[in-house]
């Protein structure tokens, strides 16, 4: 049984997809974009987009009654791989244990413009 997560305090999606869904104790996250629940993006610098994205996967996350610990894949892509250095030192202060398995990819273009997605698997068993 699946069940589809739909934190309070977040921006509803913009196209056919649920933010997250949870099939047991696996939670499967869709790619987060640092868009606040007004609907307004944060892209001023890499830092900051990656700091809101990483609180939106941590919205997904605890509206599952998850923390970043239980994540264990994630997937990161970048409009560029220079900027691979900025989102992995504000992606790196997310774990204070083990962080989870991820790869990090350049993609030719990502939703609305932004810089960094992140998506993710939470296991919680």
């Amino acid at each position: 049984m699946k069940q589809p997560i739909f934190p309070p305090n977040a921006a509803r999606p913009l196209a056919p997809y649920t933010p997250a869904i949870q099939a047991g104790p696996t939670l499967y996250l869709s790619g987060q974009i640092a868009l606040d629940e007004q609907g307004d993006l944060h892209t001023g610098d890499i830092a900051t987009e990656t700091r809101k994205v990483m609180e939106n996967v941590g919205n997904l996350l605890r509206a599952a009654g998850m923390g970043y610990e239980h994540l264990v894949k994630v997937t990161i892509f970048m409009a560029d791989m220079s900027l691979y250095g900025a989102v992995n030192e504000v992606y790196g202060t997310y774990f204070t244990d083990t962080p989870p398995a991820r790869e990090a990819v350049a993609v030719k273009g990502l939703p609305r413009g932004v810089n960094v997605e992140i998506s993710g698997v939470a296991w919680k068993g």
